[in-house]
């Protein structure tokens, strides 16, 4: 994707932009997925945005939600309670509604059932 290599979230540079954003993605989510309830929308979009059959224009919007998601400095500080992950949340709303008709079946179900097993792994 030629707009990542303009991204500022890539700092080694022997690791792609892909790569990067999908290590700090999982990182990210497992330290916060009981506290937003957004997770399972985040985690169908992530699928989406990853899958080849996936226009590009749609990856394009979709990891630009992600990548809100995943860096640091955003409009609302996500360490603020409650409403910390809102202006994550509306972005990632925004895009998905855009692209809600590349969001497949398929991409909702592995998002489901990864977010159940996140869930339950970090319950016991």
């Amino acid at each position: 994707m030629a707009f990542a290599r303009a991204a500022f979230w890539r700092h080694d540079k022997s690791e792609s932009d892909d790569e990067a954003l999908r290590r700090k993605f999982w990182r990210k989510l497992r330290g916060v997925v009981a506290r937003i309830p957004f997770a399972e929308d985040l985690l169908a979009a992530y699928y989406c945005a990853f899958d080849r059959a996936t226009p590009l224009h749609v990856k394009a919007t979709l990891v630009g939600a992600i990548a809100y998601f995943v860096l640091p400095v955003d409009a609302i500080p996500d360490v603020l309670p409650v409403i910390g992950f809102t202006d994550d949340a509306a972005v990632l709303a925004a895009a998905l509604r855009l692209m809600a008709s590349h969001v497949t079946p398929e991409h909702r179900t592995v998002a489901r059932e990864k977010l159940t097993a996140m869930l339950d792994s970090a319950r016991g």
